[in-house]
């Protein structure tokens, strides 16, 4: 069968894609986030407790639904993406590239040779159905979109450069680390901040690769998407969680309200 990824697809053809991060690391959860309607899902490895087995659970739950799921990996390692494909991701969201150099190296990870070094082990894989996809070996280079997080003061200038690599499908502005390495540390809503972001964003889009972030500001979220984002999450599933549960026990326990904690911390 062709090549067949309708996530890095709709982003290709600059079709906006709206999505909830999954941070419970739990497949139940994600199969209910699935029934939603978002267009795609991430599937959390840096900031939640997911592994490659809870990843799998995950991305099993999810399949059935039209949602498709984003599998962010805990760090831009080759050996560790060569897992996370096998699994059967499709879209991977890599984080902390700084340098072109780094996206580089991202790609070759997503590629089989000649184009790169991802490691041949299909046979044993969910990827191509353990064979049962007889032509995955030809079609899986191009079934492969590659987000990478430029999150960073470092990125943002060597933003265009990462941009040009070819392989790169799009990139993710991670608020929260670059609020943080501009001096703005748990103040992604800061001014410079926001200034950065949206300049960022305009380089992104103006490459023509896809630009991508994650906020649960609805106005923000829609400023984004005016600026041409394409792929933009709108919300947190742990953050709307706790939101709810604190509202709900608030009601009922009001002298309680505000002793376990307040708003919720960035989680990009």
């Amino acid at each position: 069968m062709p090549a067949h990824n309708p996530f890095k697809a709709a982003l290709a053809a600059r079709q906006a894609q709206i999505g909830l991060w999954l941070s419970m690391a739990t497949p139940y959860l994600a199969e209910v986030s699935a029934t939603a309607g978002f267009d795609w899902l991430l599937i959390d490895g840096e900031h939640s407790p997911n592994d490659v087995r809870s990843t799998l659970q995950a991305l099993q739950a999810i399949a059935p639904y039209p949602s498709q799921p984003v599998v962010r990996a805990v760090a831009g390692e080759v050996a560790l993406i060569k897992q996370l494909l096998d699994i059967g991701a499709k879209t991977l969201l890599v984080p902390m590239i700084d340098t072109a150099e780094q996206a580089r190296l991202m790609v070759s990870a997503t590629r089989y040779a000649p184009q790169g070094i991802r490691g041949v082990g299909s046979a044993a894989a969910r990827a191509s159905r353990w064979n049962g996809r007889a032509d995955y070996l030809d079609v899986a280079n191009d079934e492969v979109c590659l987000l990478v997080q430029a999150e960073t003061a470092t990125a943002l200038q060597n933003l265009e450069a990462i941009c040009a690599v070819d392989g790169v499908d799009g990139v993710f502005i991670g608020p929260a680390d670059l609020a943080a390495s501009m001096g703005h540390r748990g103040k992604p809503g800061h001014p410079e901040v926001q200034a950065a972001i949206e300049g960022a964003m305009r380089t992104i889009i103006a490459s023509g690769k896809a630009a991508g972030t994650l906020t649960s500001d609805p106005a923000l979220a829609r400023r984004y998407l005016e600026l041409g984002c394409t792929f933009v999450a709108t919300g947190v599933d742990i953050t709307m969680y706790a939101s709810a549960a604190r509202r709900l026990a608030a009601e009922f326990k009001p002298q309680q309200a505000g002793a376990v904690g307040g708003t919720p911390s960035a989680v990009y």
